[in-house]
């Protein structure tokens, strides 16, 4: 019932999931990759949420917890392994040392790309992707599309770093496979949701939402799936080819020139940390130092102070010696009898 406040959402999603996907392609450590892969889903469920499609928002929502669990415990399974390394310029070469890691790796990544017809995320995805055509928002959609070659890319980019070419490091030579059921279990679980097994459970508050635009229509929506899987699939292409044969070219334009800056700007995160932690984070704990020593807590301590000295005077009379205590009450006794006295 707003459209402009809808338009505003989907627009902001679509920032969010671009600029996430290019903060992810420049990342070096394993979980910060994933991290921005996750800002950038959570981009494509405001996309949907722009059209009023909630119900592909929230289908989406539960298909990305599969596969993102998945592939955030196969990175852990991969860090822990590798003696806590997670640089993925010191890894490589692991898939023959940590199978069911690189299983995990394989099926979410499928997964995060939407691999067409076999994964659960092609499930989600593509029902975002078909609420755009259906609401006319061509911009978002071309947004969506575009977010999922980089999606393709970045994922290349993240499995063969870590788990194909030469081992960079002793702690990727000498790593060891995870065992044991509690550790293999939640992988294989996860595994199988992430396939089109997980798309066929029915969404949570299915049937609650309103419906989006695109329900009870299918003209364009094969031709949209095609287009769809073709960019998910050329990225992937594209990726093995650059970052497996075009390695050192890629490296060297990283290096000089606009595609330094680039790459400096997308792995700062355009500058979102920085800019986070001089507005947010700085000031903070600079009203933190200045708190620390506040009066009204100076004063609160003083009073604990004092009743501390005066805990420690009362507990040595606590003598345990009988003379001593009667002395103590005839001492009393006096004393109140004389102010009595003086008293009257």
């Amino acid at each position: 019932m707003a459209p402009t406040a809808l338009y505003l959402t989907g627009l902001i999603g679509a920032l969010t999931l671009l600029m996430a996907g290019f903060a992810a392609l420049a990342q070096t450590d394993i979980k910060r990759v994933l991290a921005y892969s996750t800002m950038s889903q959570i981009g494509y469920m405001f996309l949907a949420l722009g059209v009023g499609a909630f119900n592909a928002a929230v289908f989406h929502l539960m298909i990305h917890a599969f596969f993102k669990a998945l592939l955030f415990l196969s990175a852990g399974a991969v860090i822990i392994s590798c003696h806590h390394e997670q640089d993925m310029r010191r890894l490589g070469g692991l898939w023959r040392k940590l199978p069911l890691a690189y299983m995990g790796f394989i099926v979410g990544g499928a997964a995060l790309v939407a691999l067409p017809l076999v994964t659960a995320g092609f499930y989600s995805k593509d029902e975002i992707l078909w609420q755009e055509l259906a609401a006319g928002r061509q911009g978002l959609l071309i947004a969506g599309l575009f977010g999922a070659f980089l999606t393709s890319l970045y994922t290349a980019r993240l499995i063969i770093g870590i788990f194909h070419g030469e081992m960079k490091s002793d702690g990727a030579r000498q790593a060891k496979a995870g065992r044991g059921f509690a550790h293999g279990l939640p992988l294989v679980i996860l595994a199988l949701l992430s396939t089109l097994l997980g798309a066929w459970i029915t969404p949570p508050l299915s049937g609650v939402l309103p419906a989006g635009p695109g329900e009870g229509m299918e003209a364009g929506h094969t031709a949209l799936v095609l287009v769809a899987s073709a960019t998910a699939l050329i990225g992937l292409g594209l990726g093995a080819w650059l970052f497996i044969f075009k390695r050192d070219g890629l490296a060297h334009i990283t290096r000089q020139g606009i595609g330094a800056g680039l790459w400096t700007l997308w792995h700062l995160a355009w500058g979102f940390d920085i800019v986070f932690n001089w507005l947010l984070v700085r000031p903070w704990r600079g009203l933190v130092r200045m708190l620390k020593g506040d009066l009204f807590d100076a004063f609160f301590r003083l009073i604990a102070q004092a009743l501390r000295v005066v805990h420690l005077g009362l507990s040595r009379t606590q003598t345990g010696k009988l003379r001593g205590y009667a002395t103590t009450m005839v001492v009393g006794a006096t004393l109140i009898l004389l102010s009595l006295v003086l008293a009257f």
